[in-house]
Order: structure tokens, then sequence, then C-alpha cells
């Protein structure tokens, strides 16, 4: 989720752990992060979504964030074990970086040989701990304007997708950045706000009652959450950057 002001996520939360050993097979695990300012909570748990007592305290906790990246995990590589619970968080140039992926890269095996290093064992946090790597070996200490650093994280992003599924986010609390091997889905809610239906869970919201006329929120899932909103599906291939609950018009 991005958004352009704090928000709780508290509704597609609960349809999204659903699917994490309920209505999918995704029960290997499950995380979520929410950065404040700077800072970022970080929830995960080697159980099931659907069963975690930790993620009935997300779906009861109103936490408020302009940016969250949540994981359901069905495991490819990897023992189900806590370290190989996503999202992944690292440093960067001064600011938290958060990381997930949906798919399985087994053939990719880049020399890791910086100070990035996986703490698990899957793909997953092998990628991340590459992305970063070539980043700080691109730019060094000085974090690029957007445009580069999203040509840069587009270019590596299509690099790891060759070796198999790279649906990712990522995101370092003031941009939201997402590739699509496979299927991803996003959604714009802003004013004039509606009522949705959630579409694993019999739960409706009505959004105008909860928000203000100049909210806008992007949420970016791999398959809709919701039976009633206008989902729009990225291509094979596209890359985006998501700021304030939009997506910007040069990401490709």
């Amino acid at each position: 989720m991005n958004c352009n002001t704090p928000t709780d996520i508290v509704f597609s939360f609960t349809g999204f752990a659903t699917r994490g050993g309920g209505t999918a097979d995704h029960h290997d695990g499950w995380g979520i992060a929410f950065f404040e300012g700077v800072g970022v909570r970080l929830f995960v748990d080697h159980e099931p979504a659907v069963a975690s007592p930790v993620a009935a305290l997300i779906k009861s906790y109103p936490i408020k964030s302009k940016n969250v990246i949540a994981h359901i995990r069905k495991a490819t590589q990897g023992e189900v074990a806590l370290e190989n619970c996503h999202p992944f968080v690292r440093e960067l140039w001064g600011r938290y970086w958060v990381f997930a992926h949906n798919g399985d890269v087994p053939a990719f095996q880049p020399e890791l040989d910086g100070p990035y290093r996986p703490v698990g064992n899957t793909d997953s946090e092998r990628a991340f701990c590459y992305l970063l790597q070539q980043l700080r070996q691109r730019f060094g200490d000085q974090r690029p304007t957007l445009l580069v650093l999203t040509q840069a994280l587009q270019e590596l992003a299509a690099q790891i997708a060759v070796h198999g599924t790279f649906n990712m986010m990522l995101s370092d609390g003031s941009a939201l950045f997402v590739h699509c091997s496979t299927q991803l889905h996003y959604v714009i809610r802003q004013y004039p706000f509606s009522t949705a239906q959630l579409s694993d869970q019999d739960m409706i919201v009505d959004f105008s009652q909860v928000t203000d006329r100049s909210d806008r929120v992007a949420v970016i899932v791999t398959a809709p959450l919701t039976q009633n909103e206008n989902w729009i599906a990225l291509q094979p291939g596209q890359f985006m950057v998501f700021i304030d609950g939009c997506p910007l018009p040069h990401a490709a």
C-alpha cells in the first residue's frame, strides 16, 4: 500500500491474510512492514497468517503508514522458518529498505561480496541482497535522483526475472517500486470514495465514511482483494513506481 497520508491497512490485510492458509495455500509464513517516518515496524511469523495470533493483532491494531509491504509465503526454497519470512529489511543510504517477492528464481546465484548477505536460505532474500549490493556499487554513498534510481531498479529487476518469476515490491519509505513478472494488480482509492466488498471474506467497508476528500491510496497485490473495484492488471515485464498513492507516469 502506498498513500499520500498515513492510512491503516486493516480492511485489505483482513482479506489478504485469509489467503495465508484459508482461501489459498500460502501457509508457510507471512509478514508485514509499516514505514513510520524513517522507522519501520516489522512483524513476521512462520505460522499461517489465517491462524497467526500476530496477524490477529494487525487486524485489530490500525497502524497508520504511507508505505506498507505485506507478504504471505508459499515456500519454494528454504525451510519454513522465521528467518525466511518476508518482508526483508536492510539499510542503504541511511534509510531502511523493505522487500518482498512472489515467485521463484532458483537459477539466480549471484556472487555477494559486500555487506549484504542473506540470513536465511531463500532465493528471495538473495535477490534483495543483490539489488542493494548493485545499487551501492553503482552509486556509492550518494542516493541518486528518483529517475536514475528507477531506471537502475528496472534494469536490475529485468535482469533477475530472466532466471524465473520475479514479482517484487521494494520501498525505502519515500516511494514504492513494483516489478511484475507474471501477475500483479493495483487499484487507486480516492474521492469520491465508494463501498468495497472483500473477495475472501464477507466484509464490506464504505471508504467515504473513513476518509477525507484529499486522501488517496494505491493498493498493489498479486490478485484483486475486492469484488467491486476497478483493479488494473500490470503486464509481464512492467515496472512501476508509486508515490503519494499515484503511479508515476515515467515508469515503464
